[in-house]
């Protein structure tokens, strides 16, 4: 396999390295070859045991003469990897190329197609991680390996850090190594997972790429609310479960925030009218659902006990500048119970969305309308959270770039039971990353 990468690395045209380009369709075949590989290690989160990823990407990296080194950050294999290529100034602070080896359960009987099997079918590579975010990675190592074997020395630092434990959000990951070894990183920008292109997702009818520049707050919130038990044949307003179902419906009926919001009105001014779907409903205002319901008597719960306590949870996800505490305390208000008690079991803090007046962010533009001539480029907000976030958080500009153009049905499968990416878009988007990388930023 090393041979077979050196020989699709040979540069059709060796008069500059900055205008070198490799022989792409054997990068491509391997770089496929290689995210089969890497959706078939299961790199399940929990436990999140990263060792035979970090090994398969370090062999990737060694062969192309890159030195590695990995950090066990916990117990049951929780590794993380980190390269460097060394970049033209020094003073400058790095480019890191930041992505997650682990991946979120399956319930294997609900997939059609085996979720390890990196099964290429109708068009599409299927299988846990082929979209959160093991393709993106490939397409980040792709591009650095490729910088190194074209001579193309990068304008600054590139650090490449792949972790084990994002979908847990990160605390053997990103944030271990923010703690533990910041000196090895300490990025001015950070490129990561977060928004994709589409024809459907953003608005209806428009091809449009979507460059994340901020992450909504995760908060979580544990309601527990106390009764009286009884025989379920005699009815009582003190039923725990009827007080639940009341505090979270008053929650659930909290107003919409009416606090500017540049980059969605950024958005509006780009596109127009957005489309009508989930994600987009997301995007643009704080949300609430409900993900756990908890009570009864007995195991299985006796059905004619009436229970004395009952809890739920809430994932609520707020958009950057909205206050978590005071969110909470409104929910609070809103409910007015004293037989609910809250747990807060998330902390979010909020560093505001990254600016897109950097030369960076201009490549990144360039790549994408280089790739998909005609395509509007915009910064978004993610609905969701990513790592990004704990950079954002000291000081980095972080980026959210996955440049495969995907329909919404698609994009729906991450953490389902049919993730899927159409391999197509995922051979064109090392093009775009290499374009990435190798502009003046």
């Amino acid at each position: 396999m090393t041979c077979r990468w050196v020989i699709s690395l040979l540069i059709s045209s060796c008069a500059f390295a900055s205008t070198a380009e490799p022989d792409w369709r054997q990068v491509e075949q391997h770089a496929v070859e290689l995210l089969s590989q890497y959706v078939r290690i299961r790199s399940v989160n929990p436990p999140a045991d990263t060792s035979a990823t970090a090994k398969l990407l370090q062999s990737e990296l060694e062969a192309a003469g890159f030195q590695t080194k990995l950090y066990v950050s916990g117990s049951g294999g929780r590794t993380n990897l980190l390269t460097r290529l060394p970049g033209r100034d020094h003073s400058k602070r790095p480019l890191l190329l930041l992505n997650h080896m682990d991946v979120v359960p399956v319930d294997a009987a609900r997939w059609k197609i085996d979720p390890f099997g990196a099964q290429i079918k109708d068009g599409q590579l299927w299988g846990r991680g082929s979209l959160d975010m093991k393709s993106t990675g490939v397409q980040q190592l792709t591009g650095l390996i490729l910088l190194k074997r074209l001579g193309i020395v990068p304008p600054r630092d590139i650090v490449f850090l792949a972790t084990c434990d994002e979908e847990s959000d990160g605390a053997f990951g990103a944030a271990w190594m923010i703690q533990n070894h910041w000196d090895e990183l300490n990025p001015e920008y950070v490129l990561d997972e977060g928004a994709v292109g589409s024809r459907d997702l953003y608005a209806s009818g428009k091809e449009v790429f979507g460059i994340s520049v901020g992450d909504k707050q995760v908060l979580w919130i544990k309601l527990h609310a106390t009764g009286i038990s009884g025989h379920g044949s005699q009815p009582i307003t003190e039923n725990a479960n009827d007080i639940l179902l009341q505090a979270i419906a008053r929650a659930k009926a909290i107003g919409p925030w009416d606090k500017p919001q540049p980059v969605i009105d950024e958005m509006r001014r780009k596109l127009g009218t957005f489309a009508s779907n989930k994600f987009m409903n997301a995007v643009q205002q704080n949300t609430m659902s409900l993900t756990t319901l908890r009570s009864g008597v007995g195991d299985p719960p006796k059905p004619n006990v009436i229970p004395s306590s009952a809890e739920a949870t809430l994932d609520c996800r707020l958009l950057p500048g909205q206050n978590a505490e005071e969110f909470l305390s409104e929910i609070k208000a809103r409910v007015n119970d004293p037989r609910v008690t809250y747990e807060q079991l998330s902390h979010p803090a909020d560093p505001g969305a990254s600016r897109t007046d950097t030369p960076l962010f201009a490549a990144i533009r360039e790549a994408i309308s280089k790739d998909h001539p005609g395509a509007t480029v915009v910064p978004i907000i993610v609905p969701y959270g990513t790592d990004s976030q704990k950079f954002r958080l000291r000081g980095a500009v972080g980026y959210g770039v996955q440049p495969m153009l995907v329909d919404a049905a698609t994009l729906g499968t991450m953490h389902s039971d049919s993730e899927h990416i159409p391999i197509d878009q995922f051979r064109l988007g090392l093009h775009t990353y290499f374009n990435i990388l190798r502009s003046d930023w």
